[in-house]
């Protein structure tokens, strides 16, 4: 009985670690599987995250390929840029629908679905819905900001997209809300204080400026800095400085960046500038280069259009002497004498150099390249010319000596102009010689610039500050 209790005992013992075992294994089991489960889930997150990093890189690619277009294409295909960024557009669009199901409540996936759409030059209903989605979900994402403002820019809600890039800088500072902020400043509609215009206009320029400063060798903010100065120099009074820094931003965009070279909106603004400046050459050159970056603009076209035939009027009048007939000729220049120099004749005159005395009338031969101190330019008038696109009011005026010198006047009011027969008085003239060649045209002539019509005397009378206008450019805003 001994041996059986003990045999009984024995098993009995065996029982109870085979069941201790059973538990040991079914923990163990639990812990794996659980672990797994982890495993699986980090796994999970893993690819989700693959999966996002995978989609923002078809979409970087599908921007670099709009953006950098003729680094992998010649400007002869200009013509099918749109058409090819559309059908990328469409196959990234594709690429990102497969993932639709999975990602659709994902702030990411909704970022980038609206940045594929956004790549059009249009506004775009479901781009602003997603991205709107994106940016409630994930307030953070500075990205979305900027990709909605730009949206609402499309759309024609500048005060919309303000808002974003605004709200984007508040999440914090980067340089595409503080160039996209700049650009929205300027396009505003104007602040009927001129004085808190000039200080929004100032604001531009220095969010340009920090745009630059935070990463220089972006080619974009250069050029915006570029256009900010423009804004500033037809708003300031035309400080040369200005338009020198808003030529060098351009040289500096270009430089640092090919793509920007290819920008025809820079070319476009440049030109515009350049005409302004009277570099003619360099204008149409620009305004040719824009139209061929973008055939479908038409504006491009149309401005280098105007300045020639401008330039072929302005030759036509000048050899002709208007047409005005010799004898109409002669009997105007009768009248002509240095009483109708009227205040420049007297010794208080202030020149618009600041010099204090009388001018002594000199003829057109007899002036010279660039500054004409102490001396006046005086004529007859013979034609007039208000170009197309308001750059300067244009008239032709023959002296004593029957030379014909045509006038450039900016600044002017729309109501302002001089008619055949008067006399004109030009105080210290600032004369310009030109040498234009383009395609197969040449022009050469001389010319007087005028940067205001309260700088004449016309019939013997100062002109009244009403003859006077702010100067304005137009600029192709939608790609800044």
């Amino acid at each position: 009985m001994e041996s059986d209790w003990n045999f009984n005992q024995f098993r009995s013992r065996k029982c109870s670690e085979s069941e201790a075992s059973r538990h040991i294994r079914h923990s163990l089991v639990l812990l794996y599987m659980l672990k797994m489960a982890e495993v699986d889930d980090g796994e999970q997150k893993t690819t989700d995250k693959d999966d996002l990093r995978v989609l923002k890189e078809l979409v970087d690619d599908l921007y670099s390929f709009r953006d950098r277009y003729f680094e992998s294409h010649g400007v002869e295909d200009a013509g099918r840029k749109q058409k090819d960024v559309a059908q990328e557009m469409a196959k990234t669009l594709k690429r990102l629908e497969e993932k639709e199901d999975l990602y659709k409540h994902s702030a990411q996936f909704l970022l980038q679905r609206g940045r594929c759409l956004n790549v059009a030059p249009g506004f775009s209903q479901t781009a602003e819905e997603c991205l709107s989605r994106a940016v409630k979900l994930e307030p953070g994402l500075v990205e979305g900001w900027n990709t909605l403002g730009e949206q609402y820019w499309k759309k024609g809600d500048l005060t919309a997209a303000k808002t974003c890039f605004t709200g984007a800088l508040q999440q914090r500072k980067n340089k595409v809300s503080l160039r996209s902020l700049s650009m929205v400043l300027r396009q505003l509609p104007p602040e009927e204080d001129a004085q808190e215009q000039s200080k929004r206009i100032l604001e531009s320029v220095e969010l340009a400026r920090q745009a630059v400063q935070l990463d220089v060798t972006d080619g974009t903010s250069w050029y915006i800095l570029g256009n900010a100065y423009i804004s500033m120099f037809f708003t300031s009074g035309q400080n040369p400085q200005l338009s020198q820094q808003a030529l060098s931003a351009y040289a500096q965009a270009e430089k640092i960046d090919k793509a920007s070279s290819m920008n025809p909106d820079l070319h476009f603004n440049r030109a515009t500038l350049f005409q302004y400046e009277e570099m003619y050459s360099s204008a149409l050159d620009g305004f040719r280069r824009a139209a061929a970056l973008d055939p479908g603009w038409e504006d491009a076209r149309e401005r280098e259009k105007q300045l020639l035939n401008y330039l072929d009027q302005v030759i036509m009048l000048i050899e002709n002497k208007g047409k005005v007939k010799a004898r109409r000729l002669r009997n105007m220049l009768s009248s002509l004498s240095t009483s109708a120099l009227g205040p420049c004749s007297s010794p208080q005159f202030r020149s618009p150099s600041g010099r204090v005395g009388s001018l002594e009338p000199r003829s057109f031969s007899s002036l010279t390249h660039g500054h004409n101190g102490g001396v006046a330019a005086l004529g007859k008038v013979v034609f007039s010319l208000a170009s197309e696109g308001r750059m300067a009011f244009t008239f032709g005026m023959v002296d004593s000596d029957e030379t014909c010198c045509v006038v450039m006047v900016y600044n002017t009011a729309d109501s302002w102009g001089v008619l055949i027969g008067d006399t004109v008085v030009i105080p210290e003239p600032q004369v310009k010689r030109h040498s234009v060649t383009h395609k197969d045209k040449s022009y050469d002539f001389r010319s007087i610039r005028v940067d205001s019509p309260l700088l004449l005397i016309v019939n013997g009378k100062r002109q009244v500050m009403k003859s006077q206008s702010a100067a304005f450019v137009t600029y192709k805003p939608q790609s800044e």
